[in-house]
C-alpha cells in the first residue's frame, strides 16, 4: 500500500521535526498509518464506537510497534478526513449525536466544542480508546473504533493505569441530558407499557 502525506489547506504536511525554529503558526503531521473498517459513513450502525477494524501502520513506522504487544487498550489519534469545510473551525455546536438517541434539536444546548466529543473542532483531530485484540506484523486488530474507513492515523499511545480517573465529575448540562435520555428511553421501552 502506498504511504501518503497528509494535506491540509492544499499544502503537503510533513513531520513536525521539519518545522523552522519559532514557526508556531504551522504544525505539520505525517500519518503513521490508516484505519481499515467497514464503517464508511455516519449512517453505519457501527459508527458509534462499536466497530472492529485494523490499523495498518506504514512500513517506515513499523519498528515503533516494538513492545506494544501485551497492552489491552490503545489511544488512537486520527485526522477527521470526512468533515465538511463548515465543520472545521466552529467553536460552538449542539451535541447532535444525541439526536440519534431520541432528543430533539431544541432540547440540545449550544456548547463549546472543547466541552464535547464532537468531530467539529478548530483542528480536525480525533482521539479514541480501542481494545487491542492482536497484531499481525504492521496490522493492529482493534475493537471499539469510531473512525471511518481510510481515516489517517496520526499517533498511537498505550493505555496505562495512571490514566485512570478514580473520581471524576461532569457538568450539570451533561447530567441533565442524561436524565432526559433515560426518561425518553423508558417511555419507548416495551417494558414501560
Amino acid at each position: 500500500m502506498k504511504e501518503s502525506a497528509l494535506f491540509i489547506g492544499g499544502r503537503r504536511r510533513v513531520p513536525a521535526s521539519t518545522m523552522a525554529p519559532g514557526d508556531s503558526k504551522r504544525i505539520r503531521f505525517e500519518p503513521i498509518g490508516v484505519v481499515h473498517t467497514t464503517v464508511a459513513s455516519a449512517d453505519s450502525t457501527e459508527a458509534d464506537g462499536r466497530a472492529r477494524g485494523v490499523i495498518e501502520i506504514y512500513e517506515k513506522f513499523a519498528e515503533a510497534l516494538d513492545g506494544i504487544d501485551g497492552y489491552s487498550h490503545l489511544f488512537v489519534l486520527g485526522y477527521f478526513h470526512h468533515l465538511r469545510p463548515e465543520q472545521i473551525g466552529p467553536l460552538k455546536v449542539r451535541p447532535r449525536k444525541l439526536l440519534r438517541l431520541g432528543l430533539r434539536l431544541e432540547e440540545l444546548p449550544e456548547l463549546g466544542v472543547f466541552a464535547l466529543d464532537s468531530p467539529t473542532r478548530p483542528n480536525p483531530i480525533g482521539l479514541t480508546l480501542v481494545r487491542f485484540v492482536g497484531r499481525n506484523g504492521r496490522n493492529l486488530e482493534v475493537e471499539g473504533l469510531d473512525y471511518y474507513d481510510r481515516t489517517p492515523v496520526l499517533d498511537i499511545k498505550p493505555y496505562q493505569i495512571q490514566y485512570r480517573a478514580e473520581e471524576f465529575t461532569v457538568p450539570e448540562w451533561r447530567s441533565s441530558l442524561r436524565r432526559k435520555l433515560n426518561r425518553f428511553q423508558k417511555r419507548r421501552s416495551p417494558m414501560a407499557e
